[in-house]
């Protein structure tokens, strides 16, 4: 190696190592920055006893997890912008406070997922559990899918919820262990708060999940997502069409609405199949561009 090449090589190993000293510094920053618990934060109105040293850990684990979780976090603000004005208003006409449109965030990062135990959509419903709470779930349609009704159900479900518990947070604990799998672990520990009572792994993390993608999602800046307005998601205008007599094509259907067949499955996820059988006395709303 001659001595410009030599000169030329160690200059570029500086570099390298001066720009992960950057990059470690940066890192170090932003994590120290995310440790740090909000004060006075609460769910729904009712305070998070963060001077538990126990909670302030849980809390902490869960801003850590997702302050770093980059990917998914940038990814649920962006969805947040287009799916939170769909839920938000359904949620203040049922009662519910604000806060549970971050339980659907954790639920299924505000798409339309399949778990592995067969819960579906942006709530998480298992079928029978959708039934219960009046969607239609079949081999064509698939209410679980529609957002402004899967939202309705789990108002009524959230409804019932505080009809038992009248706290919010244990409400909250209901929609993953079930209310009945919350009434048990409080009955046989005799404590009646969320954060006195020791759950499994997953519930035991559940409102904490909740309570830092609020913090994150409300003060994203502050943590490191500042997202342009102009890349966060958006809704494309739509008209609904009442749909009273069986679709044989839907991709036919589509096109005589002057569109095509992805645009409408994409707008209407809960048609679940090629073709709508359309029952007498019954009727569809289905999504269209304008």
């Amino acid at each position: 190696m001659n001595l410009k090449t030599k000169r030329a090589f160690q200059i570029i190993v500086v570099l390298l190592i001066s720009s992960l000293f950057i990059y470690a510094v940066s890192v170090s920053k932003t994590t120290s920055r995310s440790s740090a618990i909000p004060s006075g934060i609460n769910f729904a109105g009712e305070t998070v006893p963060t001077t538990d040293n126990d909670v302030s850990e849980r809390l902490d684990r869960e801003m850590v997890t997702n302050i770093n979780y980059h990917s998914n976090t940038t990814l649920v603000i962006k969805r947040a912008n287009k799916v939170f004005p769909i839920i938000e208003p359904i949620l203040k006409k049922n009662g519910i406070p604000d806060d549970f449109k971050y339980l659907a965030v954790i639920e299924s990062g505000l798409i339309n997922v399949v778990s592995p135990a067969g819960a579906r959509g942006v709530w998480q419903f298992m079928p029978a559990t959708a039934k219960e709470y009046n969607m239609e779930v079949t081999s064509q349609v698939d209410q679980r899918y529609q957002l402004d009704v899967s939202t309705e159900a789990a108002c009524l479900y959230l409804l019932d919820a505080y009809a038992k518990f009248g706290n919010w947070t244990l409400v909250a604990a209901s929609y993953n262990a079930g209310m009945s799998g919350v009434n048990r672990v409080l009955d046989a520990q005799q404590v009646t708060s969320y954060y006195d009572a020791l759950f499994n792994e997953e519930t035991a993390r559940y409102v904490f999940r909740i309570l830092a993608l609020k913090e994150i999602m409300k003060n994203s800046a502050q943590y490191g997502f500042d997202i342009p307005k102009h890349e966060l998601y958006i809704s494309i205008p739509t008209k609904k069409v009442s749909v009273d007599s069986t679709i044989d094509d839907i991709a036919l259907y589509a096109i005589n609405q002057g569109t095509n067949y992805k645009t409408l499955k994409v707008l209407n996820p809960w048609l679940r199949d090629k073709k709508l059988s359309v029952s007498e006395g019954k009727s569809y709303l289905i999504e269209v561009p304008e």
